[in-house]
């Protein structure tokens, strides 16, 4: 049969990238707490397309994702990377992965426990002389906003918050403890489940620690500035705010 990809193209113009973008697909991730954790991705692959190809292999970019769908993760990304280059023949590689994952959480005070959900990604480049691969975590919280507790008489507003962070780093870090790094720099935590008791908890706690979203991103980047692991980051938060037809929005890049 006739392999039409492999036909010469006479347009004389390359392509950045090319290959496949939103597949649905299982995989499994790293656990801190039970090993692994088996998620529902989307990913999309692609390479790089010299001028003189007409077009790529679609079918091989599946096949490398089934080689390693049994694990998917930090450890092992460089190698899939690799993978796509040496069996597409391509200068460069690009892969990126989003999934839900899955924490179990108890309630303050009744204990209840309930699964929250992040979004997190993984997202990868290699061009065989510089690899380049970033985690992103996306975390909800509450904050609540110091004007507003300041000049009114009673209570304050608040509003559910979203914090994305992505991060570059020297070797192996645990999701989980980057979501715990998010949630203690914001005003509260968001639950899944919560009983009266703890509801009054998060309520009082909350309003003991007003931020504004320019407190939150800073107090972000603070911490990971003490970590000598991340070697670049993009932090990000809006707030939904309550009682404006708007949100408020922060970020910091690190530089340099």
């Amino acid at each position: 049969m006739v392999d039409v990809q492999n036909l010469k193209d006479n347009r004389n113009i390359d392509i950045q990238k090319v290959g496949v973008k939103g597949i649905k697909y299982p995989i499994i991730v790293l656990d801190k707490m039970n090993g692994t954790q088996h998620v529902n991705a989307t990913v999309n692959m692609y390479v790089n397309l010299p001028h003189q190809f007409k077009g790529t292999h679609m079918s091989r970019f599946i096949e490398i994702l089934n080689d390693h769908r049994g694990q998917i993760n930090i450890r092992n990304f460089r190698q899939i990377l690799e993978k796509m280059r040496d069996k597409l023949d391509a200068e460069s590689a690009h892969i990126e992965i989003e999934f839900p994952y899955f924490i179990e959480k108890q309630a303050p005070v009744s204990g209840a426990k309930s699964f929250m959900e992040y979004l997190c990604s993984f997202c990868g480049e290699s061009n065989g002389n510089r690899n380049d691969f970033l985690v992103g975590v996306t975390v909800p919280v509450t904050t609540v906003c110091p004007c507003s507790k300041e000049i009114s008489d009673t209570g304050a507003h608040n509003q559910r918050s979203i914090v994305k962070l992505n991060l570059r780093f020297k070797k192996f870090f645990w999701i989980e403890d980057v979501i715990k790094l998010i949630e203690e720099s914001a005003s509260g935590e968001v639950y899944s489940l919560l009983k009266r008791p703890d509801e009054k908890y998060v309520t009082e706690k909350a309003f003991a620690k007003p931020m504004f979203v320019e407190d939150v991103v800073r107090s972000i980047a603070e911490k990971i500035n003490s970590i000598n692991n991340f070697t670049w980051y993009s932090v990000e938060a809006e707030n939904m705010e309550s009682i404006h037809n708007h949100s408020a929005y922060a970020c910091i890049k690190k530089t340099g």
